[in-house]
Parts: structure tokens; C-alpha cells; sequence
């Protein structure tokens, strides 16, 4: 776990992650939480790795941005 590693965390908002497909030809974001409450559960979630000792680096809560990443090890699982 990141607590045995000792490891960071990256933590980027993305209402797009709550996209529903099953419609069409346009994806749904409509099951997405509202800013204003997305916003509140999003600082508490760091709050809380950071109450745990993690360090925690984070984006800008509802800004466009361009995020990279390079995974490096031997196994990526995508968990649905």
C-alpha cells in the first residue's frame, strides 16, 4: 500500500471518470457530482492522505490541465 511504500500521491479532479456511455453517440456526465460539492469531498480526500503522513501533491480543482504519466514497473491493472 502507498503507507508501506512510503509513497506519494498524485491527486487530480476529473469529472470525466463518471462518464455514461450507454446512450449514444455523447457521453453523460450527468451523474458527476456539482462543483460545489465535488469541490469540499475533493479537499477532504487530501486531507485525509495527508493526515495519514502521505505527501500529496495536487492539480487545480476544476482547471483544464494536461497531466503525464510514466508508468514504470512490471504490472499496470486498470480496476473497473
Amino acid at each position: 500500500s502507498l503507507l508501506d511504500t512510503g509513497g506519494a500521491a498524485l491527486v487530480i479532479s476529473q469529472f470525466t471518470l463518471l462518464a455514461e456511455t450507454s446512450g449514444g453517440n455523447r457521453p453523460s456526465f450527468s451523474g458527476a457530482a456539482r462543483p460545489e460539492l465535488a469541490e469540499p469531498l475533493y479537499e477532504r480526500f487530501l486531507s485525509a492522505l495527508r493526515a495519514h503522513g502521505v505527501t500529496v501533491e495536487t492539480g487545480v480543482f476544476g482547471a483544464h490541465m494536461a497531466v503525464e504519466l510514466t508508468n514504470d514497473g512490471p504490472v499496470t491493472i486498470i480496476l473497473e
